[in-house]
């Protein structure tokens, strides 16, 4: 049981619904209503399981960095609770699972779900390279709202697009908050982010 503990810790799994509220709402406007039943089961799996991919992959990527910082170091894998072997398996299971997930909604699902594991997977590797990594964390979920309206009918509106702008600012501006946990940190170990680019203050003007 503590090594089911571990995983769900590892992937802060709790914090998957995080995501479900963009992706149901979405869903419940372009169905006018609530979608069909195989619909909100596959569009629910698609969003657990691509949030449960790109969370250990953040995990496994940040692992060297994790046990270097104070505020991270007693996470699972630079502690050794679970071994970075298995956290890829994770990975790739989960991401072949959101694959799968997107072929059973609809043609468009699938095809976008490659280009979609592309921008949640290579978030992991943006605050290395670029203070706009808050962002990048936003588009991350804020591509959810989109997903949910292609899976009920493929069609491009401005709908989906309004919420998916409203989620990116919103996330990425607690993201930033978030970002002066580890200033000093950052700093030292040339990690980007608003708050080292802009300040505490510019930092904290931009996000709100």
């Amino acid at each position: 049981m503590s090594r089911l503990g571990d995983y769900l810790q590892l992937v802060r799994f709790e914090h998957s619904a995080f995501a479900l509220p963009f992706v149901l709402s979405a869903a419940f406007v372009h169905a006018d209503g609530w979608p069909i039943a195989s619909q909100m089961l596959w569009m629910v799996v698609a969003a657990v399981s691509v949030r449960t991919a790109a969370m250990a992959f953040n995990r496994i990527v940040d692992r060297e960095l994790d046990a270097l910082n104070p505020r991270t170091r007693e996470r699972e894998l630079p502690t050794g609770r679970i071994r970075v072997s298995k956290a890829w398996v994770l990975t790739l299971a989960c991401s072949a699972a959101f694959v799968f997930a997107a072929a059973m909604l609809n043609w468009l699902c699938l095809a976008l779900s490659f280009p979609a594991l592309v921008v949640l997977l290579g978030y992991s590797y943006t605050k290395r390279v670029t203070a706009w990594c808050h962002a990048a964390l936003g588009l991350s979920l804020g591509i959810a709202p989109v997903g949910a309206w292609l899976a009920v009918e493929p069609s491009f509106d401005s709908p989906p697009m309004v919420l998916s702008l409203a989620v990116i600012c919103w996330v990425a501006g607690f993201d930033i908050i978030y970002a002066l946990l580890d200033e000093e940190f950052d700093r030292d170990h040339g990690i980007h982010s608003a708050v080292v680019s802009l300040g505490r203050r510019g930092a904290l003007q931009v996000s709100s």
